[in-house]
């Protein structure tokens, strides 16, 4: 299962992204409140822990967009502001759990696997482009009605594409999105899985839906 951390304050990060990782979990983090909410909006995730305080973009703020775009990922609050009036607030905002700093690792693990234990909320999030439909909340894809045969990280690269079709994206943010690294400009990671996706995609059909644009990197987009 996948975590991410929206927390500023690096110890505190460092420490979640450790124990949560020895605890058998895929973690990301960033200090970043909008970095954050560009990561929950394009990647899959199974839990946010999120902090109020953030620069650039506040936790209140993180979790009301994701929520006014449908995300329905659970969310944990994480921080020091300890109020009751605070949290209410998180908690009738959609926070699913709220849990004040200082804290106990145990305390937060124990509520992690309590959180991803619940069932998942039944909401319906699809798009589309031409004949193409990504389901989300099934981790489909689909061509024509055809249900398209994808690996996980196949579906994660198209889900990438797709949240943001007609914009060209370029190999290192691919890379970081998809596979959470950089790579030097010699690996050609991206350009194989690419071409595997194309195969499965595109190939079997008149209308090409992935591009690419030379000396920039990819895009999803409708050109018939």
């Amino acid at each position: 299962m996948r975590i991410l951390i929206i927390e500023d304050e690096d110890k505190t990060a460092s420490f979640l992204a450790k124990g949560l990782g020895e605890s058998g979990y895929v973690v990301d983090r960033t200090g970043n409140g909008e970095h954050g909410l560009m990561l929950a909006l394009d990647m899959v995730y199974d839990l946010v822990i999120l902090d109020v305080m953030l620069p650039n973009l506040d936790g209140w703020s993180v979790l009301k967009e994701l929520r006014a775009r449908g995300r329905q990922v659970p969310v944990l609050f994480l921080t020091a502001r300890d109020a009751v009036d605070d949290r209410v607030r998180g908690l009738e905002s959609g926070a699913d759990d709220y849990l004040v700093k200082p804290f106990a690792f145990s305390e937060v693990l124990a509520r992690v696997r309590t959180l991803l234990r619940r069932p998942p909320i039944q909401t319906r999030e699809d798009l589309r482009i031409a004949d193409l439909e990504i389901d989300f909340m099934r981790q489909r894809a689909s061509r024509g009605g055809a249900r398209l045969d994808l690996t996980a990280k196949e579906f994660a690269l198209l889900s990438l594409l797709i949240r943001r079709k007609g914009e060209v994206l370029s190999r290192l943010f691919i890379a970081e999105q998809v596979w959470d690294y950089n790579f030097d400009s010699d690996a050609n990671v991206v350009d194989v899985a690419i071409r595997r996706l194309r195969r499965k995609l595109d190939d079997p059909y008149a209308l090409k839906l992935i591009h690419t644009v030379r000396g920039s990197g990819y895009v999803l987009e409708d050109r018939g």
